[in-house]
């Protein structure tokens, strides 16, 4: 029987972190993951080269069988999900699904957040989208939202030095920025899915009892709760328990860096979009 995975994308690496958490969660499924590196970042391109970049992307994953697609990418969840699902989907395939990382993440902060004050790290784009702020203010309208943009987290975490001293400055200029908007935020959202890997300087300069969310989590435990609640999508995934890679760009460039956000063997390959 032909592989009918989970597909995973991101346009780069930090969706690997998700892809982590989810497989970890639950490892029967098989799994494509598509990283779009050549074109990579998506943070500061504007809408409609996102919604086009992210669109072919899910395409591809649907040609190579997945049902199901996750934008473990703030970025495209931030300016493509929406039109993707109101606007292609019933054109390509009304029995697919394409899902994102934003809606989970929200869903999740009324659990945590005791002073209703909550902040969000993000990328240029998914801060100038204001998508945090319109989900919560459906889910959680009690909630106000504070939203700080870190353009130098990404290139941090992509080029290695993460944990280098040199980060510090980068980490600590962001925080106390987002910070000063408001000293009773008591949970931040990590709003792009490199950011986990910067966790512990994160917390280095946030005041003690802060609650730092990081999506992979949150995304496993949603996808699995959706998967329970939509037998019609769950019985069509096969269950290897592969993972697949897929890249844009050099093969042995992606086997290198993907190391630093996903443990185990990486059979990757290259595919044009």
């Amino acid at each position: 029987m032909s592989m009918v995975p989970i597909g995973v994308f991101d346009s780069g690496y930090g969706g690997l972190t998700v892809l982590s958490k989810i497989a970890g969660l639950m490892p029967q499924y098989d799994y494509v993951y598509l990283g779009d590196n050549a074109r990579a970042p998506y943070g500061t391109r504007s809408f409609d080269v996102v919604y086009e970049y992210t669109l072919q992307s899910v395409k591809k994953l649907f040609s190579m069988g997945a049902p199901l697609v996750i934008l473990a990418c703030n970025t495209a969840s931030a300016k493509a999900l929406r039109t993707i699902q109101q606007v292609d989907l019933p054109q390509i395939n009304p029995a697919n699904r394409v899902l994102g990382v934003i809606r989970p993440s929200v869903e999740a902060v009324g659990n945590f957040s005791k002073t209703r004050k909550v902040g969000v790290f993000g990328t240029t784009g998914t801060v100038q989208s204001q998508s945090y702020p319109l989900e919560l203010a459906k889910i959680s309208p009690d909630i106000e939202v504070f939203q700080q943009d870190c353009p130098m987290w990404v290139p941090l975490v992509e080029y290695g030095e993460y944990a280098s001293d040199g980060a510090d400055y980068f980490v600590e200029q962001s925080v106390r920025a987002l910070m000063s908007k408001c000293a009773d935020i008591d949970t931040i959202i990590l709003g792009c899915t490199h950011y986990p890997l910067l966790m512990p300087k994160i917390r280095r300069f946030l005041p003690q009892g802060v609650n730092l969310l990081a999506q992979g989590d949150i995304v496993a435990s949603s996808l699995k709760s959706y998967l329970l609640r939509h037998s019609d999508i769950e019985s069509r995934l096969t269950k290897g328990g592969t993972v697949r890679f897929l890249t844009t760009e050099s093969v042995d460039k992606f086997s290198g860096a993907a190391r630093i956000f996903f443990d185990g063997d990486l059979a990757v390959e290259h595919v044009d979009l």
